[in-house]
């Protein structure tokens, strides 16, 4: 009887039920992993393989000893770091400039699929979905050279309108107490378009019965919107928020470097700054690799945090 059984019957009779199932699914899809190849490859060599350079992080670096041969000085960098005077303001300054913009940047994409889905006219629809998210593909240069134009207390647009309505121009780039102001607004306009085709896509897989049964009983558009559509797409709302949470600390250095000035130093300062000026401009490799090191350890804890709370709050999250 057992001779009887196909070739890659007898083939799969010894191996373990797990990798015969793991093995029919890679037959099965091995055209779509052949083009996951590119991904996977650009993940080893520029997410993976730098996590080797962490070792200088608790070692003193030098260039011409190498890595491995550098002296190890294990968390010597990471404590003069946190003893040093820079520490609690690079701190409030990261948290606060990753707070309020996550507090202002992540409903606005939210509220313009909400509204964006009640317009009824679509090619009225398409031109604002278009012109929304057109920002996203202009780079940090391009869009804070705009800023700076836009600003600018001699030509700008908004001082030349300040101007036009009686009141006084306003060097809005080197007072501290509008950077936060400027940099998360520019944010919501540079990132509010593009995010919300998550929400968008979201919106359309909801079941369309869903919405003529409300309609029989009565329900207006904005009961709709509040009982159907926002509670449909909260599974969403929740992942997205869970990863934008993770990066409150991760604030990119391109953005602040361009538009912060000694000036706004008080309050623009931010870890990858910091890190940018330590290891890159006074070469202090091993301490900027530290620092770095840090702002990842405490993005990860809000990542994993806020996890946590929404599995407890709503009964989702990550994993």
């Amino acid at each position: 009887m057992q001779t009887n059984q196909p070739e890659l019957v007898r083939r799969q009779a010894g191996r373990p039920p797990a990798l015969t199932t793991v093995w029919r699914h890679i037959k099965r899809d091995r055209q779509l992993l052949i083009l996951f190849i590119p991904c996977i490859v650009f993940y080893i060599l520029f997410r993976y393989g730098p996590l080797y350079g962490l070792i200088i992080a608790f070692k003193d670096y030098n260039v011409y000893d190498g890595i491995l041969k550098s002296e190890w000085v294990g968390l010597e960098h990471f404590r003069r770091f946190i003893d040093s005077p820079d520490f609690w303001l690079l701190f409030k300054n990261t948290f606060l400039l990753g707070i309020f913009t996550l507090a202002w940047a992540f409903p606005f994409p939210i509220l313009f699929a909400l509204l964006l889905n009640e317009v009824r006219s679509v090619r009225f629809k398409k031109i604002v979905q278009t012109f929304s998210y057109l920002p996203a593909f202009l780079s940090v240069v391009i869009v804070s050279s705009m800023i700076i134009d836009f600003l600018s207390p001699t030509h700008g647009v908004i001082n030349e309108l300040l101007k036009a309505m009686g009141f006084e121009g306003i060097y809005f780039l080197v007072a501290p107490e509008w950077f936060r102001t400027i940099y998360v607004s520019s944010e919501i306009w540079q990132h509010m378009g593009y995010e919300a085709i998550i929400y968008l896509a979201a919106i359309a897989s909801i079941d369309p019965t869903l919405y003529e049964a409300a309609k029989v009983d009565g329900a207006k558009r904005f009961q709709m919107m509040r009982y159907i559509t926002l509670p449909s797409i909260m599974p969403t709302i929740l992942i997205l928020f869970i990863i934008k949470s993770g990066s409150v600390f991760r604030i990119g250095y391109e953005k602040v470097l361009l538009l912060y000035n000694p000036m706004t130093y008080d309050v623009a300062d931010v870890f990858s700054t910091y890190v940018y000026r330590k290891g890159l401009l006074e070469t202090n490799y091993s301490f900027a690799a530290a620092v770095g090191l840090f702002e990842a350890i405490i993005a990860l804890i809000m990542l994993l945090l806020t996890n946590v709370l929404s599995r407890r709050a709503g009964g989702r999250g990550l994993w």
